[in-house]
């Protein structure tokens, strides 16, 4: 079975149970995934919500809310880039 087939079979309850295993690093038995269980798991999870979710649901996604038309998001108008020095006090 290619990986792509794999993906149209799995169910809500196991890409819920491939995400939460991710989070904790633990299968629902309590057996910690391997690294690469953990990527393909991941990998999983991010085939499944581009093919099934719409972008709002899925993993990752920012609400960036609604800016007024021409507005960008990330825009920092005027502001300059000033450096400011972090101290440490003991006080």
């Amino acid at each position: 079975m290619n990986f792509e087939k794999m993906i149209e079979n799995i169910t809500p309850d196991i890409h819920q149970s491939f995400k939460r295993a991710v989070e904790i690093g633990k299968w629902p038995d309590g057996k910690p995934l391997t690294a690469e269980q953990k990527a393909l798991c991941m990998e999983a999870v991010i085939s499944y919500d581009n093919k099934f979710l719409s972008e709002e649901q899925r993993v990752g996604f920012i609400d960036r809310g609604s800016k007024a038309q021409g507005e960008v998001c990330d825009d920092k108008g005027d502001v300059t880039d000033v450096e400011t020095t972090l101290k440490w006090s003991d006080d």
